[in-house]
């Protein structure tokens, strides 16, 4: 098994739709996610009525990566609904999510996104994000 089928099928376990409350949906997005040592963390999207209480899979995952770990780069990630991504954009993340990668780490610009499970496609987070507008800061840090 290589590790795409294995970060699909870790992240496929999270996929199980239920309402928490009235108000919050969760398990409806799942990720999966290689950190620089090889461990793969998973998380799972919660939705509220208030947007601002939203965490998409993404996120969540990268954020049980540094709160078990310490690590902040990433590898690879995988996420998706229902199914393995599948081109047209299914299984990309938001802007929020990417900010948030390119962030938590500058190297996870060469983070590998699976685009099209099947044919095996994928895209980094630099080529998502082309000029990245805090590329300075980390500039900055390393003088």
């Amino acid at each position: 098994m290589d590790i795409w089928e294995k970060l699909y099928h870790r992240a496929e376990k999270e996929y199980h739709p239920e309402d928490v409350s009235p108000f919050i949906l969760a398990h409806h997005v799942v990720c999966a996610l290689e950190s620089e040592d090889g461990t793969i963390f998973t998380g799972f999207c919660i939705e509220a009525c208030s947007g601002v209480m939203n965490l998409c899979a993404e996120r969540v995952a990268a954020l049980n990566m540094y709160v078990s770990s310490g690590q902040t780069r990433i590898k690879r990630l995988i996420a998706f609904r229902d199914r393995a991504p599948f081109g047209g954009g299914s299984g990309m993340p938001c802007g929020a999510c990417r900010e948030f990668l390119y962030q938590l780490n500058e190297e996870n610009e060469n983070a590998e996104i699976m685009v099209d499970y099947e044919s095996g496609r994928t895209v980094t987070l630099k080529e998502l994000m082309p000029g990245f507008w805090g590329k300075e800061r980390y500039f900055d840090g390393k003088l």
